[in-house]
């Protein structure tokens, strides 16, 4: 007699260690033999791929892709967060509203734990709190930067030699900065400087040449392109880091005022320029296709412990800031 998986069982392995995001185009994803899996054409033949879905975090549907009810039912089950969006994984889209940045279609549970969402709010509404939360993040994007792009082997075997003096300058520079910020504007305005510097820095680490960035596409410039991907692989691990401890994504404390989703925003920069950054540039040296490229950075996630980063630095601010208010 067959019997049913239950949702706790899809949930056995927790979602900072799980290893996989998709990226999917041009198939169709269903429920086959009691898997979730993704069918592809080729000539009069259908290839069905499964999908482990009790070890996967993100699921980013591309051009040309459908799903089925009883396929995100199962998805739900397992704690799978899924986005719908463009080619190559830009930009990310939902269906149900005009496009906008970051939508996501979340699994929903009632058994997430509720402490956090509870500390969140306790201080959100206070906006001297609420600034201290943005730039508590901020400190441990820079920590983070600085951990890894002086760590031997963050990027498996490739030598990534950055200039570490210029780095530390730079890095000093930004976090006095942060410290004066008188408003989260004033932090938005200091993280495009530090997002040029660090551009410019990892680009002479690999020997890449001139670089400027482009958005929504990234023009003819491979960097540009792969680095638009790699961010949304990111937004995948702060979406999923948010909704496993229960906050809305609408909670900002940075990108609340332009993005819906900002919240998404502000987690996914404590690793974007931290692991995403150097991997663009030394995969585009390389010459690395889209789907080289996303699995390099995966490898980057899983080797330095991105989503658990994510998770235990957005836990310490909410009970931290919130104490601040008490």
């Amino acid at each position: 007699m067959k019997k049913d998986i239950v949702a706790s069982d899809l949930k056995t392995i927790l979602h900072s260690k799980r290893a996989n995001i998709y990226y999917l185009e041009h198939c169709r994803v269903l429920v086959h033999g009691g898997r979730v899996e993704y069918v592809t054409d080729a000539g009069k033949k259908s290839l069905y791929w499964n999908i482990p879905i009790a070890n996967t975090t993100t699921v980013l549907l591309g051009t040309g892709t459908s799903i089925t009810q009883a396929a995100m039912r199962e998805l739900g089950k397992a704690g799978v967060m899924v986005g719908f969006c463009g080619g190559g994984g830009t930009p990310l889209f939902s269906i149900n509203e005009k496009e906008v940045d970051v939508s996501w279609m979340s699994p929903q549970s009632e058994y997430r734990p509720t402490q956090y969402l509870q500390a969140w709010v306790k201080f959100w509404f206070n906006d001297s709190a609420r600034l201290s939360a943005a730039k508590a993040f901020q400190y441990a994007r820079l920590q983070c930067i600085e951990r890894l792009w002086t760590k031997p082997r963050t990027f498996g075997d490739v030598e990534y030699s950055v200039d570490t003096q210029r780095l530390g300058a730079v890095l000093e520079d930004v976090r006095n900065a942060f410290q004066q910020a008188p408003e989260p504007m004033m932090l938005l305005i200091e993280e495009a400087r530090l997002s040029k510097e660090l551009f410019r820095l990892a680009a002479r680490a690999v020997g890449y040449g001139q670089f400027a960035r482009e958005k929504r596409g990234g023009g003819t410039d491979p960097a540009n392109r792969l680095l638009d991907h790699g961010n949304y692989l990111a937004y995948g691990l702060g979406a999923t880091a948010t909704w496993v401890l229960g906050i809305p994504h609408g909670l900002a404390v940075m990108h609340g005022k332009t993005r819906r989703g900002g919240l998404v925003f502000d987690v996914a920069d404590l690793v974007k320029d931290a692991m995403i950054l150097p991997q663009v540039f030394i995969s585009a040296m390389r010459g690395d296709d889209e789907q080289t490229f996303r699995q390099a950075c995966i490898d980057v996630f899983t080797r330095c412990e991105a989503l658990d980063f994510m998770i235990d630095t957005v836990k310490d601010v909410a009970l931290n800031t919130a104490r601040m208010v008490e």
